[in-house]
């Protein structure tokens, strides 16, 4: 009876060791083999999980385009309230960078807002998923805790329809969500046009 006791307790601690370090931001596979060209386009924001702080709530939107240079750049669109009751249509902008070319779908992003009430900054932004075509999950770990983990971060899962993905595409979309720890953590982002 104390071996079986003491089976279920390495096993339980096992469990959550193995949970702990899969949290570990990076350990986070990215798309492989990141295509910019492929991924250039419209996409709208079905699914988010906010960061800390203000961010933008609904009918959310983003272009991006490659420059001349070969750089990608976006501008965002989408609705936030400010000061508790007023809700307007935000634009951003953002350029990308690569910081290790053997790793294209882990970028950093530098963003603007294109009014003086919206926040400035730079974050990274990593393509977890993408099938181009279809939808694209992004990942951003602000803060992180020291066992590696993220303390405040945000994602989105984006799709080239605002009407939603089909159930296969959602099962893959809910898979990747557990392999970034953020499982039942996202919310559904309201597309109506309001923007």
């Amino acid at each position: 009876m104390d071996f079986q006791i003491f089976g279920l307790v390495m096993f339980f601690l096992a469990c959550v060791e193995h949970s702990l370090a899969s949290c570990v931001v990076d350990r986070f596979t990215v798309k492989q083999d990141f295509d910019p060209q492929r991924y250039a386009g419209k996409w709208y924001a079905l699914q988010k999980k906010d960061p800390e702080g203000l961010f933008l709530q609904d009918n959310i939107s983003a272009e991006y385009t490659i420059g001349d240079d070969g750089a990608m750049v976006a501008s965002s669109r989408g609705r936030v309230t400010l000061f508790g009751f007023w809700v307007v249509c935000a634009d951003m902008a953002a350029q990308y960078s690569v910081p290790d070319p053997n790793t294209p779908g882990k970028m950093f992003m530098n963003y603007q807002g294109l009014a003086s009430y919206l926040s400035s900054g730079g974050d990274n932004y990593w393509v977890i998923d993408t099938d181009y075509d279809n939808y694209a999950i992004t990942y951003a770990c602000r803060t992180m805790r020291e066992d590696g983990s993220c303390e405040d971060g945000y994602a989105l899962v984006f799709s080239r329809n605002p009407r939603g993905l089909p159930p296969a595409i959602q099962r893959v979309v809910r898979q990747k969500q557990e392999e970034i720890c953020m499982a039942g953590q996202f919310q559904p982002v309201l597309q109506s046009g309001a923007c």
